[in-house]
């Protein structure tokens, strides 16, 4: 006779608590989503034997990368260091037709940035490429223009994460899929909907417990 009873699951033991930054923009904050739908926390909330802290977010709807330099410069985190740093900015300097050697500029002061809050250790800080918003209802059928010219700003933040030595974790091929799938798209036709941040966690989650189990 099979039994109904359901062995309970192991627990994985905590073996650390750690402090998280995200820095970034709407896509950090997780716009027309709630907080805990954003990618910051869903990550916080899903990487095994860690406790993660509530996670510590500068970002802004509509931020460039010269106004995530100014928040940064303005606020009350300076002195202060992180076990991981998030980055994802650039797509508002694409939209609002920011040139592109500001962005890089201006991209590599951030990171740099981003790796002392990291307490200087460049394997903590991983950045996400900027999604491709081309194939949302929002840009109403301009992807031939939209994606391209994003490629071209992702090309930046690649080779200058390289440079770093930091993780570059590739969400755009992610955010591309909403052309064919709605269900990745928040209310407002615009924004990643909490289906498809749990997407960008999911494979920004082993580089990162990766990076933590090598002491």
């Amino acid at each position: 006779m099979e039994s109904n009873i359901t062995a309970p699951m192991p627990q994985i033991p905590i073996v650390d608590t750690l402090n998280y930054l995200a820095l970034g923009d709407s896509y950090t904050i997780g716009e027309s989503v709630a907080a805990s739908e954003s990618f910051p926390y869903q990550l916080a909330a899903l990487l095994p034997g860690h406790k993660v802290n509530t996670p510590t977010i500068i970002a802004k709807t509509g931020w460039t990368t010269d106004q995530l330099v100014s928040a940064i410069d303005n606020s009350d985190i300076k002195d202060k260091t992180y076990d991981i740093v998030t980055l994802l900015i650039g797509v508002n300097d694409q939209y609002s037709r920011g040139s592109q050697e500001n962005y890089r500029t201006k991209f590599i002061q951030v990171l740099n940035t981003a790796i002392k809050f990291a307490k200087g250790d460049k394997t903590r800080v991983f950045v996400l490429s900027i999604p491709d918003y081309g194939v949302t209802p929002f840009a109403n059928g301009k992807e031939a223009i939209i994606g391209p010219e994003i490629d071209q700003f992702n090309n930046i933040n690649r080779q200058a994460s390289a440079n770093a030595g930091v993780h570059y974790i590739d969400i755009t091929p992610i955010s591309k899929q909403a052309a064919d799938n709605l269900t990745l798209i928040a209310n407002d036709g615009l924004h990643p909907s909490a289906i498809m941040y749990h997407y960008w966690v999911e494979q920004l989650k082993p580089v990162i417990i990766s990076r933590l189990n090598k002491k």
